[in-house]
């Protein structure tokens, strides 16, 4: 099985970038999209075979995420059924026989960090969830988590502790994660490799690759044994993050 996580910053601005081509020639069985800002009404790409599934933001034009899926899934649920959380279309999570996909996109603490209270909250219960999930199957999670977890995972690092996606208080919450029994995959298969999926549009970063590892594959530790591989395609454009692949054999 191949799954897709992508941040396309605005799926109707994606697609005049060149997302159909990517979307057939990388042949995926699931495509995982964040930041979708789209309504159901406001596009019409329904590629044949797949089942699409949105959870849009309740403000227009913001956040938001979006699954095609080969495989029709058991049940599909939106959000973390948590009042304060389920605004902004943040959350989807589609049930399989083998396991669950959680699709997130993760709050952004803002340059000023005057999101990072309720940040802290949100990966609190979004682990909290996970584990819940964990119970019953494996869990596969993935997304624009919006933080770069460790020094490897930035180009500047020195110059970028204590900004947005870059804190303690952020990179903690996402060891707090890993420790409850959850694997970063890209990181298992490459301990040592520097290689981002998100850069600014300001200065030229990523022609001079100037970026941060923001998007992630993260398993339970149970199925690890089944990751093939965990890719970050950081050749395809349409986006200011790349899409991330995971190659996975659960039978």
């Amino acid at each position: 099985m191949k799954i897709v996580s992508w941040n396309v910053a605005g799926f109707r601005a994606c697609l005049k970038k060149g997302f159909d081509d990517f979307f057939k020639s990388i042949d995926a069985d699931i495509y995982a999209l964040q930041e979708s800002k789209v309504l159901e009404d406001q596009f019409d790409y329904k590629p044949e075979g797949y089942y699409m599934y949105l959870n849009p933001a309740e403000k227009k034009g913001y956040s938001g995420t979006l699954v095609y899926s080969r495989i029709k899934p058991i049940n599909v649920t939106y959000g973390l059924g948590i009042e304060e959380h389920d605004h902004e279309g943040r959350v989807i999570t589609l049930e399989f026989e083998e396991f669950y996909l959680v699709v997130q996109y993760v709050p952004n603490v803002k340059r000023d960090l005057s999101r990072l209270g309720y940040r802290m909250v949100w990966e609190d219960e979004i682990r909290k969830y996970l584990k819940a999930l964990e119970e019953k199957k494996p869990v596969i999670m993935c997304g624009d988590l919006n933080v770069a977890h460790e020094e490897i995972d930035i180009r500047n690092a020195k110059s970028n502790i204590g900004n947005a996606g870059f804190t303690y208080e952020e990179r903690g919450k996402f060891t707090e994660l890993l420790n409850s029994g959850f694997i970063d995959t890209f990181r298992y298969f490459n301990p040592t490799k520097e290689k981002y999926s998100w850069w600014s549009y300001m200065g030229r970063a990523r022609e001079n690759n100037i970026g941060w590892r923001l998007d992630y594959f993260v398993t339970s530790k149970s199925i690890i044994d089944k990751v093939k591989d965990s890719l970050i395609l950081d050749d395809v454009m349409g986006s200011d993050h790349c899409p991330i692949v995971l190659d996975i054999n659960l039978k």
